[in-house]
């Protein structure tokens, strides 16, 4: 969804979704340049948000007890792996390659998270160490995997406020300066 449409739907709703203010902020990341049309949709955007006639909804608050799970085992294999060799593993790459390969156990409360981490020593630790030793195995085989990547970063309203300031900003003048153009034409 481009950023046009993204505005447009958030001043009909009257509300900033995570996935809309996610996706902003990727392609305000990842674009070399942003057309005319979408620094004034920021700029309505920025508006809103500031006026509040859009609101920026609040992320659920919920954990997946799995990734705990999971980082603690990766974190221990790694480290007697980086005591042993000379190899460097990356843990997030790890971590995320196992997890795609168990089952999800969210929670929402302390009480819930409890529970899904006995479930999960009581049924589910060999599965996460087998699952974990095999990602090891495929990040050994494949250390540079899409060496370009770019890493995933957090995103939260007012980081998003904030790059669509500073983009806002450092392109005002290239703005100003088509619209000069177009006026001396």
């Amino acid at each position: 969804m481009s950023i046009v449409k993204i505005v447009e739907q958030a001043l009909a709703d009257g509300y900033l979704t995570p996935v809309m203010e996610a996706e902003v902020g990727r392609i305000c990341n990842t674009a070399s340049e942003l057309s005319i049309e979408e620094y004034m949709a920021l700029d309505r955007l920025m508006g809103a948000l500031l006026t509040g006639d859009v609101v920026v909804l609040p992320r659920k608050q919920f954990i997946n007890v799995m990734e705990e799970l999971v980082l603690s085992e990766t974190i221990a294999k790694v480290a007697e792996i980086e005591a042993t060799t000379d190899r460097t593993l990356d843990v997030g790459d790890i971590a995320a390659y196992a997890l795609n390969r168990l089952p999800p156990l969210y929670a929402t409360t302390e009480e819930g998270a409890n529970f899904q981490r006995a479930r999960a020593r009581e049924q589910l630790l060999d599965l996460i160490a087998k699952q974990v030793s095999d990602a090891i195995q495929q990040n050994l085989a494949h250390p540079d995997f899409f060496p370009e990547r770019q890493l995933l970063g957090k995103t939260d309203p007012r980081e998003v406020l904030s790059q669509v300031s500073t983009l806002l900003e450092a392109y005002a003048q290239n703005i100003e300066a088509a619209e000069d153009k177009a006026n001396e034409s």
